[in-house]
């Protein structure tokens, strides 16, 4: 049901992380309920804290995830079972993982049986066209293009990468959503025309502080614009 309430719409990611000037979970609550009021069908949200308060006020769906570093490890999107636990105690519909190169061989399909185990779906965040191969065959129920750009193996393009979803959409049999440096309504509109089931937009709408930086870096000498 997630899947059809989201299909050609928008998602907003509402996350803030301990470093940033909006991090709290009534500050994502509220910037979640002006995302709904906006047109949003779905929020990404970051913690258990901020997923339990964006659903009070919301009652929209939400890909929950939860970021957190290892020492041993570049992984830190859902990293271990230990996150995809604390996700499975929270109402969110769907979880998100890193399902790049990074994990070791099988731990995504290990998560991801869990994830299916509690009747939720798994979202995998991908880099590449085979990432996201080999993400639906460890069980993926959606792909997602979060991580493109990201890694050292998939090219940092200046929009959304629009190429890769248009490669994932025509090989997978699972939805594709479009994620990434999505920073205007024409770059929406692009990725869905490429074929993005649904598409999700976080900084251009909810990092206030990066939406300035552009504003101020445009009053800048040109030769100081780096």
């Amino acid at each position: 049901p997630m899947l059809e309430q989201i299909r050609g719409k928008l998602v907003v990611s509402c996350q803030a992380l301990a470093d940033e000037p909006l991090h709290s979970s009534f500050v994502m609550g509220r910037m979640a309920l002006a995302a709904k009021k906006g047109g949003a069908a779905a929020i990404r949200a970051q913690g258990v804290s901020d997923i339990l308060e964006i659903r009070r006020v919301t009652g929209l769906p939400v890909i929950g995830l939860i970021k957190r570093r290892q020492e041993d490890s570049p992984v830190y999107i859902t990293p271990t079972a230990r996150e995809v636990t604390e996700l499975l105690a929270t109402p969110c519909e769907m979880v998100a993982l890193d399902a790049t190169h990074w994990r070791r061989s099988g731990e995504a399909a290990e998560l991801m049986a869990r994830i299916h185990g509690a009747g939720r779906l798994a979202l995998a965040d991908v880099a590449t066209y085979e990432e996201g191969l080999e993400a639906v065959k460890a069980g993926a129920d959606a792909v997602s293009t979060a991580l493109a750009g990201y890694t050292e193996d998939s090219p940092l393009t200046p929009g959304p990468d629009l190429a890769l979803v248009e490669r994932l959409v025509a090989a997978l049999p699972v939805p594709v959503l479009a994620e990434g440096r999505i920073a205007s309504p024409e770059d929406l509109r692009r990725a869905m025309a490429a074929g993005a089931w649904a598409a999700v937009v976080g900084s251009a709408i909810t990092r206030p502080q990066l939406i300035t930086a552009e504003f101020a870096r445009a009053l800048m000498p040109p030769e100081t614009r780096l």
